[in-house]
């Protein structure tokens, strides 16, 4: 059978436009497509793979459980599945950890705990969730109306109920809405797919105090930001704050699908048997792979490559921008990092990432106005520079028109 885009478009719902691009196979930070065609990888598929195309230790954690046993149900646990959620509560705040398969499941998971337990301890009255504008927290029903992005949730009839949103880096706006009806505030510890946009030291800690005012619990989304991604095996290590419930997924797995949501005993108590499941979740075969992730990316060596990294990036997109002044700001932290356009070429940011395309660079946008970086935590120092030189051709290509 031969294999084109224009296949896409007979079999596949065409809920996504993708590129004519088809990788087929990728090394480390580069890709080949069915051209042969080398790209450099600064997207990761977009923050999941965290040590890019076929790690040596994700092969061989996938070979080896892959010959062992795939799948179970949850009839009965597993130990790929014990062993990661051992090392997951070491190396963060939570007592206990629930798999499911994706960001989205996770946060799913999420809320309907924050709901079940302010049932529980508190009542009917306790059921308001306040978010952020602007904020992503995945495709359910409920995660979608959770989250800022009203395009998302629109048109699919009447949403679930009690959902308030507040604006990013605004403590007045959370003052405004929160009350002892609250059961639970959600946010990304760096906003994602809303802009790139890191919290105000001051915000963040002034939800955590709001939330310990109202008796409300703090979700952090960390689908994007965890796992290294900004230089801390979790974001909020960095923020002088401690969620009540986080919830991991993307670079989880490195790329094989995994979601996890970690939390406190006190909290998780909530959740007893028959309240939630997932066929799926914590499967021998995705835990084995995602231990092999937090072995790898725990190591305080990886960890202080990403800032060395991040600095390389950086520095890049500034001498870029000094020749070219395409962009406002380089925003974000670690290897989650947007080049802001101004006001010139404001909209452009997806002309830029297909530009890059054409000249080997993967890259991706976050909303019309910023181009995303996301690459492997690992990526060689020498597919860094010449990923810059590659996307400094596809800036000059924009900015010649």
């Amino acid at each position: 059978m031969q294999v084109t885009r224009e296949l896409f478009d007979d079999v596949m719902v065409p809920n996504y436009a993708p590129s004519a691009i088809i990788p087929v196979r990728g090394q480390g930070s580069r890709v080949w497509d069915q051209n042969d065609k080398e790209y450099i990888d600064f997207a990761g598929g977009i923050a999941v793979n965290c040590l890019g195309h076929c790690h040596p230790a994700l092969v061989q954690a996938l070979t080896e459980q892959g010959q062992k046993l795939w799948h179970l149900s949850n009839v009965m646990t597993n130990e790929p599945a014990l062993r990661l959620a051992k090392k997951l509560t070491d190396l963060t705040f939570a007592d206990k950890v629930y798999f499911a398969n994706s960001g989205a499941e996770a946060n799913e998971a999420a809320l309907k705990l924050a709901r079940r337990w302010a049932l529980d301890v508190h009542g009917q009255h306790k059921s308001q969730i306040i978010s952020f504008s602007k904020s992503f927290h995945g495709r359910t029903f409920f995660t979608v109306t959770v989250g800022g992005q009203a395009a998302y949730s629109d048109g699919f009839g009447p949403k679930p109920g009690d959902i308030a949103h507040a604006n990013y880096n605004d403590l007045a706006s959370v003052e405004a809405l929160i009350s002892n009806n609250t059961c639970a505030v959600m946010l990304e510890p760096l906003q994602g797919e809303g802009g790139i946009i890191s919290p105000d030291p001051d915000f963040i800690k002034g939800v955590r105090a709001l939330c310990d005012k109202h008796n409300a619990l703090m979700i952090f989304d960390e689908v994007q930001t965890g796992v290294g991604r900004t230089g801390a095996m979790y974001a909020y290590q960095d923020l002088g704050v401690t969620p009540d419930i986080l919830t991991s997924a993307k670079a989880l797995g490195g790329g094989f699908p995994i979601g996890a949501m970690l939390t406190t005993t006190e909290i998780a108590k909530h959740l007893k048997v028959g309240t939630h499941g997932s066929t799926y979740g914590g499967n021998p075969l995705a835990c084995a792979v995602a231990e092999a992730v937090i072995d790898v990316v725990s190591h305080n060596d990886v960890l202080a490559g990403v800032m060395e990294r991040e600095q390389l990036l950086r520095d890049g997109l500034v001498r870029i921008n000094e020749k070219y002044n395409v962009f406002a700001e380089i925003r974000g932290k670690g290897l989650l990092l947007g080049a802001a356009l101004n006001d010139t070429y404001k909209g452009q940011a997806k002309a830029i990432l297909t530009a890059a395309a054409e000249h080997g660079l993967m890259c991706l946008i976050a909303g019309a106005d910023v181009v995303r970086f996301t690459p492997s935590l690992v990526i060689p120092i020498a597919d860094i520079e010449q990923g810059l030189a590659r996307f400094e051709q596809a800036v000059a290509q924009v900015v010649k028109g």
